[in-house]
């Protein structure tokens, strides 16, 4: 498979939006695809998907060529075959392939059985080769851990999908279009709406897909993790970067300094020459040497100067009108919930903390913050907050207010002792100045409102900021920005993310939700990681012994004495060959292995041999007996 587009320019409306567009995708690609809000990649996404076609393939020698008749799948193409089937029904709907397969080679082993011709065999033979490579043994192993890790529960998988909110029927299809495996998979901003335990299977599985992916995202530790060259779209075109994210950062300041050091270079040669030129080229005798030195700056290849950075941002600080007290929050054994309680916690939050939440969807992060901003009731316990305690806080649902009312009004009415000019000039610091002001609420993108919410919170210049996933809908450069600021904040900082990156820098203390509740770390993410890594393989050891202590072989003792030995060597090789499928059994469900088709592929070879030799000894321990 190969997808190239070359000068490629894309026009919405009359107007183009990308002009110079140069990508090639082949079939093992890991492409990340970054940029501004609104420079364009989503529109890049619906050309791949033929929702778009190119404007300049005519004229200007742009073209899109496409070879291999390859599957493309985005998630905007997905759609629910019945809503009374089951989550489980509509996920193996994926597999169609393969269940198609398991009939086929069913009836040929039935057919091979009952007339066991060379034809017959050959059948049987291909259909097995083909069931094997396309992953047959371990498909259902390989869409139960997505479910499971995708955060939904045992009972939820037979649940009917018109039972389900809009938001998991959308993690549904998601899921959907990620075990269908198409030959080109356009993920956009996959790790929105997903918890850190999904957003880490994610990363194992796209790194273990056998087939081309190309992502668009602002999480910079995803692109790090899954992709390995990035295509920046800038100025309406699109540049090649070999390598991960962090190495797409490095990269684009080490070209653009040689690109700027050359250019400077060039011109001051060509303004030496131009000099020598204007100097002699009015006397006679030097006329010739002049016309020389002119005509050699034309048939110069001229270095283009580096495009200006589209660096936008908004440039704001933030500190306290006032320092609170020492101790800013004392929570006692405070439940939280709704009908049914979601966690139990204690602890104390001190002037200057960064405390990070994390954990999955729907265990109790958002329910802390609205329990501690008085937003819902707590159902146990008691949290007071210290002395001078200012606090602030965002959430999603302030990002998302409607309305006719134009953003300088809402700024007023926000802060009523603000004139014109100190409103326009608050609202000019992020990124709303001249007449965007005069935009009404209703106009504003989703990144726009939260920096309208922003400009805001940060006017009320608390002590303690409660924030509830405050990079969503923001751009990477945004998000930078957003850290460097709460990075010198001197007040305390409670906040919920799923930005990994962004927990890693500002948290140094954390609180996660488990399912088996809240615990409180006194240390950052990184430390935090490393615990979980170390605690997991103690887990499977354990998982392991038990299982291995459950087999219990017994020698048949009344047996005659010349079967005696031959009975105990089949009993012993019995016990090794189970032992062995326990330990395969076990490396099948490791969390490393379940997106890795390779690693499962080779397991479940292994297994199958063992099982037919574990078949043989059993018979053979059955006629001893």
């Amino acid at each position: 498979m190969q997808i190239e587009i070359h000068k490629g320019q894309v026009d919405l409306s009359g107007e183009p939006i990308l002009h110079d567009v140069n990508i090639n995708i082949t079939t093992n690609s890991r492409i990340g695809l970054v940029g501004r809000n609104g420079s364009g990649k989503t529109t890049l996404l619906r050309l791949l998907c033929g929702e778009l076609s190119l404007a300049n393939v005519e004229n200007d020698g742009g073209f899109m060529a496409v070879s291999g008749n390859p599957v493309i799948g985005a998630l905007n193409q997905m759609t629910f075959r019945d809503d009374s089937l089951t989550l489980v029904e509509e996920i193996r709907g994926a597999y169609d392939y393969i269940l198609k397969l398991k009939s086929d080679m069913q009836d040929a082993e039935a057919q091979m059985n009952e007339s066991p011709s060379e034809e017959n065999i050959r059948l049987y033979t291909d259909l097995l080769e083909t069931f094997t490579r396309e992953g047959g043994f371990y498909f259902e192993k390989e869409y139960e851990a997505a479910i499971k890790k995708f955060g939904f529960t045992e009972d939820q998988k037979h649940r009917p999908l018109s039972e389900f909110s809009g938001g998991q029927r959308t993690k549904i299809a998601f899921l959907k279009l990620l075990l269908s495996k198409p030959d080109l998979l356009l993920l956009d901003e996959p790790t929105n709406h997903l918890d850190i335990q999904a957003v880490s299977w994610l990363e194992d599985y796209i790194k273990n897909y056998k087939k081309a992916v190309l992502i668009v995202s602002h999480d910079r530790m995803f692109l790090d993790n899954t992709v390995n060259e990035i295509y920046e779209i800038e100025h309406g075109k699109t540049t090649r970067y070999v390598g991960n994210y962090s190495q797409f950062v490095a990269n684009k300041k080490i070209q653009r300094e040689g690109q700027t050091k050359e250019y400077e270079a060039q011109q001051a040669e060509i303004a030496r020459i131009q000099a020598t030129a204007d100097r002699f080229r009015y006397k006679a005798s030097k006329a010739a040497m002049a016309q020389s030195k002119l005509k050699s700056i034309e048939r110069m290849e001229k270095i283009d100067a580096p495009d200006s950075y589209d660096n936008r941002t908004f440039k704001a600080t933030l500190e306290p009108s006032v320092q609170s007290a020492k101790e800013v929050l004392s929570v006692n054994n405070l439940t939280i919930g709704f009908d049914s309680p979601l966690a139990t916690l204690s602890f104390n939050v001190y002037r200057g903390d960064r405390v990070g939440i994390i954990g999955g969807n729907g265990m109790g992060k958002s329910t802390l913050l609205k329990t501690l901003v008085g937003k819902i009731p707590a159902l146990s316990g008691n949290f007071t907050t210290g002395a001078l305690v200012n606090s602030g806080y965002f959430d999603q649902q302030m990002a998302q207010i409607k309305g006719s009312e134009t953003i300088l009004d809402n700024m007023l009415s926000s802060f009523p002792a603000l004139n014109d000019f100190e409103a326009r000039s608050a609202l000019g610091a992020f990124l709303f100045s001249g007449e965007d002001v005069f935009k009404t609420i209703d106009m504003l993108s989703g990144g726009e409102r939260v920096r309208l919410a922003l400009c805001k919170l940060f006017r009320k210049s608390p002590n303690l900021l409660i924030l509830d996933e405050p990079t969503n809908h923001m751009d990477i450069i945004s998000k930078e920005t957003l850290e460097d600021i709460l990075s010198t904040y001197s007040g305390t900082l409670i906040f919920v993310s799923h930005d990994r990156y962004f927990v890693k820098k500002l948290a140094d203390r954390l609180i996660t939700f488990e399912q088996n509740g809240a615990n409180v770390w006194d240390f950052g993410y990184d430390e935090y990681m490393l615990r979980q890594e170390k605690r997991e393989p103690e887990i499977v050891s354990e998982q392991k012994a038990e299982k291995k202590e459950k087999k219990t072989y017994t020698t048949p003792l009344k047996e005659k004495q010349k079967r005696e030995k031959a009975l105990k060597k089949a009993e012993e090789k019995i016990a090794e060959l189970e032992t062995k499928l326990d330990d395969l059994n076990a490396q099948m469900n490791l969390d490393e292995n379940l997106a890795d088709y390779q690693k499962l592929s080779q397991l479940q070879e292994q297994i199958d041999t063992l099982e037919a030799e574990l078949l043989e000894q059993m018979e053979l321990w059955e006629n001893l007996s």
